[in-house]
């Protein structure tokens, strides 16, 4: 009977389609990172010839309500996350049939899955997506408390991540901090990549954006730059501590081309006022200086892919990132981006230049770089182009995808060796 057993992990291993499971507390809103970039996966491995089950809220024929948890659901919420139910026998109907189960939040629906999937002789790997730093700057004056992250690191672990054999990062950073908190598992670093509709504009030699750039030149030395057509900066991200907004409100504010300048933030969370009168008070109208169209503000996932390509440059001040998809999807599009430089933020990896980076919370060096690209038009046409050819080289949704059907592979065949390893000890 376990010869039996064994010779059909065997078979699964080595043969396509698999049929995977994907855990996640919520699929039900595209605004959160880590659910569209899931979302993103199965339709991508479904293309690769994978059958794929979701489970959790929204996830339709394995949907599961959502779990309220006192004071943490509501501030949770405000950042488009939150916490599935546990209900066993939707996770086990779920998993019934399926060649692996891959869960990505070490948080209680998750390790029920666990639970669930272990019961049944399920291989299970799991993904790495949310960073301690980021629950820490979420946490008011507890993220002062020595030790704490390395506290909530050894949790994770105790809940999930010491169980698994495979666990997907989407950054070299990210395995680096692994390791360096005593994570055993085979860790594949695997990027969240971004979906073919962040393209850059058609006409890429004659773009919006070049003409902009050329309006921009023309008038960089002018004594008069009111009539300048604007140079629309743009953010993308959650609105929280550690996304450090602020620092690009800053250095706006000390731009010499502050003229010409629009700002537009994309996102929602727990400081949208605070940041909208920031921008009241920093880019109002001052010292021969006229006030800066600042927008900041939820946008639709679907509006994301027109709202980055109406950017002239892309600023991310950001100071925790374990990837940060959205300066990818940014320079997919061709926008040039400028990036904090953070030892916990792996944003800078997609830096191609020095003029993209600027030392993380430095106010007066983002200004100097916003003021460099709008006077170098030329270059920023160029680079954007370098950008948007290395983000289809290296982060193509069909090739992360790919990465990641092998990782599950690859778990599939370790289970094969186990169980026979396990019947000849016996």
């Amino acid at each position: 009977m376990q010869e039996s057993i064994i010779q059909e992990t065997e078979m699964k291993a080595s043969s396509k389609p698999l049929t995977i499971a994907l855990v996640l507390d919520s699929f039900g809103n595209r605004g959160n990172g880590t659910s569209n970039s899931a979302l993103q996966y199965a339709a991508e491995l479904e293309k690769l010839g994978a059958r794929v089950r979701l489970v959790g809220i929204g996830a339709g024929t394995y949907a599961v309500p959502e779990r309220h948890i006192p004071m943490i659901s509501r501030i949770a919420a405000k950042q488009q996350m939150h916490f599935a139910q546990v209900d066993e026998r939707v996770l086990r109907a779920c998993f019934a049939g399926v060649d692996v189960v891959h869960i990505y939040m070490p948080f209680t629906f998750g390790r029920a899955a666990l639970r669930v999937a272990r019961s049944m002789g399920i291989p299970v790997t799991a993904g790495f997506h949310i960073q301690p730093e980021n629950i820490l700057y979420s946490a008011g004056p507890l993220r002062y408390i020595p030790g704490a992250v390395s506290i909530i690191y050894r949790l994770f672990r105790h809940w999930l991540y010491d169980h698994v054999q495979h666990i997907h990062v989407p950054t070299t950073m990210g395995a680096k901090l692994l390791h360096a908190h005593g994570y055993r598992a085979n860790i594949h670093v695997i990027s969240n990549g971004y979906e073919p509709v962040y393209t850059p504009k058609a006409e890429s030699g004659t773009s919006e954006n070049a003409a902009d750039a050329a309006d921009v030149a023309d008038v960089i030395d002018a004594t008069d730059v009111t009539d300048v057509k604007q140079f629309h900066i743009v953010a993308s991200g959650r609105l929280t501590r550690e996304k450090h907004h602020i620092t690009l409100l800053r250095a706006v504010a000390r731009c010499k081309h502050r003229n010409s300048i629009r700002v537009s933030i994309a996102g929602t969370g727990p400081l949208l006022r605070p940041l909208q009168l920031a921008a009241r008070v920093l880019l109002r109208a001052q010292h021969g200086y006229k006030r800066v169209r600042c927008d900041i503000g939820f946008h639709e996932h679907n509006t994301m892919p027109d709202f980055l390509r109406s950017a002239d440059l892309l600023v991310h001040p950001s100071l925790v990132d374990l990837e940060s998809i959205s300066v990818l999807e940014a320079t997919a599009c061709g926008v040039v981006p400028v990036i904090a430089q953070s030892p916990l933020s792996a944003a800078s990896q997609f830096a191609l230049t020095e003029h993209s980076l600027f030392p993380v919370r430095d106010v007066q060096a983002l200004a100097d770089a916003i003021d460099w690209w709008i006077e170098h038009p030329h270059e920023r046409q160029i680079w954007s182009g370098v950008y948007a050819e290395r983000a289809v080289e290296q982060y193509s949704l069909v090739s992360c995808a790919q990465q990641f059907m092998d990782m599950e592979q690859q778990a599939l065949a370790d289970a094969a060796i186990y169980h026979r390893d396990t019947l000849k000890r016996h």
